[in-house]
């Protein structure tokens, strides 16, 4: 038995030393160093946006160098920023997949705000789709994980008992810590960072509220609620695409739509300056309309 757990206990410092060869310290702010996560070989990394506060920001490698880094862009509404590195060949960590993940799985917090590399474990305590932030962002998936995140955990990852990647630790999110942001969110995001250097989001320029649909409609879509459109701004993508105050939208690009948290999570894609296919109900019938999205920027109407 003392063998069967010195073996376990062995094989999970192990893939916590795995995992911890993509964590990385980040001095972003004039107190407490932060953490992050090499993103990909070529030198970026993700982190919390709420530790990069200052225009000089020095990374701490795991073998030891220190490096500067300049910041490639942020999205304060989810508390994530990317940065670059001029270093090749780090090593990028492995992400789980969130089909995978299970409440009551053992995770670890891994962080490196000093010179070596930090950890506690605990268990994933909740799982979650979307998420309305104070910040007017919109998480797609999240993690909670009920351990200590320590100060300067923020920024690196959460890693399942394989070493790989649950999500990205922050502390801005929650006053209880141990929330993590999953690849579904942090991917898009830094894509569109990398690509544009800013998050743009999808805009339609309307107000919605989720309503009851009608029972006979209820019946056709198998579906119980769409948003209503309260207002629609003047020469607005949703004006021009002919939406009036009093539709109900169903559908966008075939997602079903059952509330505006719905209707965000569509809208953060990369969907400015497309057509989007969008299924409503007007006068108590289903029509199809088509939309040309614009880009939002950091707005928080949809």
């Amino acid at each position: 038995m003392v063998a069967e757990l010195k073996n376990f206990s062995d094989e999970m410092a192990a893939n916590v030393e795995s995992a911890g060869h993509s964590v990385v310290q980040v001095n972003g702010r004039r107190r407490y160093p932060a953490s992050g996560i090499v993103w990909s070989e070529d030198g970026v990394i993700v982190t919390a946006n709420h530790v990069v506060r200052t225009d000089e920001i020095r990374v701490g490698l795991p073998n030891g160098d220190v490096v500067d880094a300049t910041l490639i862009g942020r999205d304060s509404s989810i508390d994530l920023a990317a940065l670059q590195v001029e270093k090749e060949g780090l090593a990028a960590v492995a992400w789980s997949r969130e089909e995978e993940l299970r409440v009551g799985a053992m995770v670890f917090a891994i962080g490196r705000p000093g010179p070596t590399l930090q950890a506690s474990m605990g268990i994933v305590s909740a799982l979650d789709g979307s998420w309305r932030l104070h910040g007017g962002g919109q998480i797609s998936h999240y993690v909670r994980a009920d351990l200590v995140m320590y100060p300067g955990f923020s920024g690196g990852p959460i890693v399942d008992c394989r070493g790989r990647v649950v999500g990205m630790a922050t502390s801005a999110m929650s006053r209880d810590g141990g929330i993590a942001l999953t690849r579904a969110t942090v991917g898009p995001t830094v894509d569109s960072l990398l690509k544009h250097g800013s998050v743009r989001r999808g805009y339609l320029g309307v107000g919605v509220q989720t309503v009851q649909l009608p029972a006979g409609i209820r019946k056709e879509l198998e579906q119980e609620t769409g948003v209503l459109l309260n207002s629609v701004e003047p020469d607005s993508p949703a004006e021009r695409g002919g939406l009036v105050v009093g539709d109900i939208l169903v559908n966008f690009n075939g997602e079903p739509i059952f509330s505006p948290d719905e209707l965000a999570v569509v809208l953060r894609s990369d969907l400015t300056d497309k057509e989007a296919h969008v299924r409503i109900i007007r006068g108590g019938a289903v029509r199809e309309v088509t939309v040309e999205i614009a880009t939002g920027g950091e707005r928080r109407r949809q």
